[in-house]
């Protein structure tokens, strides 16, 4: 297995899968994936104890590739003992990236918990382990869907950034005019680390509505529209999808986009297919 990393700077999301079945299948996926030398893997979290022990032994499973390997971690909803604990397990099992987030504020739950914001988690991480991490924050190029305005949210994330991250992963995003307006406004606000443009394969219109809907990412019309068209046919929607992220890659890549992160959900193929038609 080749470990030599790819010139662009590509990494892979991965969730923790919940079955046995979904366990085997992720194992080919991650020795498919490594083989184009990315820069880390990352797995994401959720709050609760039995999802954080899945997340662990899905770092565990995603690490045996020889790859970096770097869980999420949120905060809201968890106390800063609970977190020194994991910090301090992550360390013990020789892992040295993360990837910081504020996390979900779930309907009608009682308390936040003691850091509110990713900056205080930021912050919180480094007084625990120094630099022993690398750290990642989220950005978010259309904007947080909760707030209350895109200057707002650009110096929100110029706080994370300053509390002591070393680089950012966008949300996705379809239109690359806003990737690059969003990082022109982050540099004039003192932020120099790379912005890493988080890029979602286009597989299931029904889906990707659903997760662009919760997340605030826009799908801009003339996408939407023939993904209607296509209607059930598979086939049509993973062709055109892999077209319009294809061109998105290289023009984010032209563009001087330091690297690529992609959210695979748990598949290689469409990621694949993408990396084949970029020219670094």
């Amino acid at each position: 297995m080749s470990t030599q990393e790819h010139p662009l700077g590509i990494s892979f999301e991965f969730f923790p899968p919940n079955t046995d079945a979904g366990r085997e299948k992720l194992v080919k996926v991650r020795d498919a994936l490594a083989e184009r030398g990315p820069r880390f893997f990352s797995v994401t979290y959720g709050a609760g104890g039995s999802t954080q022990d899945r997340t662990l032994n899905t770092v565990r499973q995603v690490r045996d590739s020889g790859i970096t390997t770097a869980p999420h971690l949120s905060c809201i909803g968890s106390e800063k003992g609970q977190l020194r604990e994991l910090l301090a397990r992550y360390r013990e099992e020789g892992i040295n990236s993360l990837v910081a987030l504020r996390g979900d504020l779930p309907s009608g739950m009682g308390g936040i918990g003691e850091l509110r914001y990713a900056n205080e988690l930021v912050e919180f991480i480094r007084e625990e382990s120094g630099d022993h991490f690398e750290i990642a924050v989220a950005a978010y190029p259309e904007s947080h869907p909760q707030a209350p305005s895109f200057d707002r949210d650009v110096e929100n994330f110029a706080r994370k950034m300053k509390a002591g991250a070393n680089l950012a992963i966008t949300q996705y995003f379809f239109n690359a005019d806003a990737y690059f307006h969003f990082v022109e406004r982050a540099r004039a606000l003192g932020v120099e680390a790379p912005i890493v443009p988080g890029i979602m394969p286009i597989t299931n219109y029904t889906k990707l509505a659903r997760f662009s809907d919760a997340c605030g990412a826009e799908i801009p019309r003339w996408i939407r529209k023939q993904l209607e068209a296509y209607g059930d046919d598979s086939e049509a929607i993973a062709a055109f999808g892999e077209e319009v992220i294809s061109r998105l890659c290289q023009r984010l890549l032209d563009g001087g986009a330091p690297g690529l992160h992609f959210y695979t959900l748990n598949q290689a193929a469409p990621t694949l297919k993408i990396l084949d038609n970029i020219v670094g």
